[in-house]
């Protein structure tokens, strides 16, 4: 019995530490309640983030490496292309200009940057009033929010099915039960 008491508590202890330590997107946040410019550019940028989540959770070292032939990029190049473009992304909500080199992480450290980045981005969107203030820079060339759509959100989409599709072709599918039209995960 005295032995019960302690083992219910680290097993709260952890579960509360998973909670607060779990990456964004596992699922879609709740959507904006009124439909905006920033709030549906927002939500692309959810439904991305929430696909990223599944697409990279649980990938071995097998399925980084592989890649369908050797003129493409295996996964893990495709991984670094993703985070260059969420950095794009994020850098056009914060008005930064684009260029600073990211320093070298492993897999888990780019995933986790990756997620948070998309998610800072989507968070200033959700609230923002006016998405014409946000343009990528590059140097002294500016592209306005339309190229942040059709450019690196709709590229990093992109290279996120290549994953899916990558990871099923080194034998290790996407997870079951991920239902992508709710943004949820079936238990």
């Amino acid at each position: 019995m005295k032995l019960f008491f302690p083992s219910i508590l680290i097993i709260l202890m952890i579960a509360t530490t998973n909670a607060q330590t779990r990456l964004p997107y596992y699922e879609i946040p709740e959507a904006a309640t009124e439909y905006t410019a920033g709030a549906v550019a927002s939500r692309i940028i959810d439904g991305l983030g929430f696909r990223y989540y599944w697409a990279t959770e649980g990938l071995t070292v097998k399925d980084l490496d592989f890649k369908p032939n050797k003129e493409s990029r295996s996964s893990i190049e495709t991984i670094d292309h993703i985070l260059g473009l969420s950095q794009v992304t994020l850098n056009a909500m914060l008005k930064k200009p684009n260029g600073e080199k990211q320093p070298e992480m492993t897999f888990t450290e780019k995933r986790k940057k990756t997620l948070e980045n998309l998610k800072d981005a989507s968070d200033i969107l959700r609230v923002s009033k006016d998405v014409s203030q946000y343009k990528i820079i590059f140097g002294e060339k500016e592209f306005p929010f339309w190229n942040t759509l059709n450019g690196p959100i709709s590229d990093a989409t992109w290279h996120v099915g290549q994953i899916v599709s990558f990871r099923r072709s080194s034998g290790n599918p996407i997870s079951k039960g991920i239902q992508f039209l709710t943004g949820t995960v079936k238990k």
